[in-house]
């Protein structure tokens, strides 16, 4: 496998388990800080929790639905970023969803994201996913120029209602041959 600029060997793509309930939370958390600053109200950032996080974690993974994935990208010194896919939640035969890719802002741009991908995208084909889904803030412009970089192509914008209430407009990214991503 090719390593992306600066991509570095210790990275490794590996299925999370509940043990990993904390560490997915840590990133989540801060991921979303980075990320979504500006995009959505602060105030619901900074109300985000790592023990709540935890606690959801720890449950899904300890009782995964029967088609779900979740992995993570972790180095010596911790993750730095998770992926968790399965059905899609549109209820679209044959296809799969990917509901959340983070990867923290120190490892972008690194290859994580990609192979984060590529390994959910994989998961979910030996269930029998023939094509993939992926919503995404209209407005997160650094995250919709990766995914039209892997060859998503968005659908229109739809208005959502958002954490905190908020409305937002969200891009469905499709693929429509899943093995487009391995």
């Amino acid at each position: 496998m090719s390593q992306s600029r600066g991509a570095s060997v210790s990275v490794l793509i590996l299925p999370a388990g509940p043990a990993d309930a904390e560490a997915l939370a840590r990133v989540h958390v801060r991921s979303w800080r980075e990320t979504y600053r500006g995009l959505l109200p602060d105030a619901y950032l900074a109300r985000m929790s790592e023990a709540a996080f935890t606690r959801r974690f720890r449950r899904a993974l300890t009782y995964p639905g029967p088609n779900n994935v979740t992995l993570a990208a972790a180095e010596p010194s911790g993750l730095l970023g998770y992926a968790e896919g399965g059905p899609s939640r549109a209820g679209i035969a044959d296809e799969a969803e990917i509901a959340t890719l983070y990867v923290l802002r120190t490892a972008q741009g690194l290859g994580v994201g990609k192979r984060l991908m590529s390994g959910t995208a994989r998961a979910l084909a030996a269930q029998g996913a023939k094509s993939l889904a992926l919503s995404v803030l209209r407005d997160n412009l650094r995250a919709r120029g990766f995914y039209e970089h892997l060859g998503g192509e968005a659908e229109p914008a739809t208005l959502e209602r958002g954490p905190g209430g908020a409305l937002l407009h969200e891009v469905v990214y499709r693929w429509r041959e899943i093995e487009r991503l391995f």
